[in-house]
């Protein structure tokens, strides 16, 4: 298993040819920039642009040559795709907390073609890392804010820009064993942090990513999901399709899969489902909007 933060990255250095969007189309009209809030404002940055919106005329001014001093995060999003409402209010907020560390530059895969054809955007939302003037990592989906949080940790260093260094070292250290695949070590890691700390958020989202590495593993993902809908009230089949569509950056569709789950089961079969759904919901932790969305739907399904 690759790097079980981001779960849905798919990037390969040289993938990505950008000759052609060195020379933009004229007849695009450039976007209009959007800066941060104003210094002092909560959660805003201090000066400089934290988010733009990108056309195929900007791309090489707003992206390709931002990108030679400042790291670019590429969102590529379009209005009727509801995942996208779910990572891009997250990915700007954190573009403004940066302060500048980072840019955030949007696309609109309709209005923008041939740039989703040229980083061969098969699905969105997709996000493209650019630093130097070249992609450098790239994931697809919906990934939890701690996982995006990491991912963008990366991006920086890769981009030489300095990051301070974690807080708690342990988790440094169960963060490292989980990222190698080494799961005892890292369950064994995060629940010393637990017996600790029980109410760290952090270690508990990394013991349950540690539950999640362990019971998809060898599990083909279009079979598992091809038998849960065979069979939509075979327990076992719907946890596991729930587990896929989780890693497969689908936490919401996995989220609705259990709690009709719950809705239609009862007793012990029912404990075991509300169990596996507040397991899953620790991995994206109690900040994310989909998270609290079902958290409201499971109440309403069990009371």
């Amino acid at each position: 298993m690759s790097d079980p933060r981001i779960t849905s990255s798919i990037f390969t250095r040289g993938a990505v040819d950008l000759s052609a969007l060195r020379t933009p189309a004229p007849s695009s009209t450039p976007a209009p920039v959007q800066a941060g809030p104003p210094a002092g404002a909560p959660g805003g940055a201090v000066g400089g642009v934290t988010v733009i919106d990108v056309t195929e005329a900007t791309f090489q001014s707003e992206v390709l040559e931002r990108s030679l001093t400042t790291p670019v995060v590429i969102d590529f999003w379009a209005e009727w795709c509801q995942p996208c409402k779910q990572l891009s209010p997250v990915l700007e907020r954190l573009a403004v907390e940066g302060g500048g560390a980072w840019v955030l530059a949007k696309v609109d895969v309709d209005a923008n073609p041939r740039l989703a054809q040229m980083f061969r955007v098969q699905g969105i939302p997709m996000v493209y890392a650019v630093v130097g003037g070249q992609p450098v990592d790239a994931f697809s989906g919906v990934v939890p804010e701690a996982q995006l949080r990491q991912w963008l940790q990366a991006v920086l260093k890769a981009g030489g820009v300095s990051v301070a260094e974690p807080e708690d070292p342990r988790l440094d250290e169960a963060d490292d064993a989980l990222m190698s695949g080494d799961l005892d070590a890292a369950e064994q890691a995060y629940r010393k942090i637990l017996a600790e700390t029980p109410a760290d958020a952090a270690a508990e989202a990394g013991l349950a990513q540690v539950g999640l590495a362990r019971r998809v593993a060898g599990a083909d993902p279009q079979a598992a999901l091809t038998a849960a809908a065979a069979k939509p009230d075979d327990v076992d089949a719907q946890l596991l399709a729930a587990d896929i569509e989780v890693l497969s950056g689908q936490a919401d569709q996995a989220y609705q899969r259990l709690v009709g789950l719950v809705r239609r089961t009862g007793g012990d079969d029912r404990e075991k489902v509300r169990q596996h759904l507040v397991g899953l919901f620790a991995i994206a932790g109690p900040d994310d909007p989909a998270v609290a969305s079902a958290r409201r739907a499971l109440a309403s399904a069990l009371f």
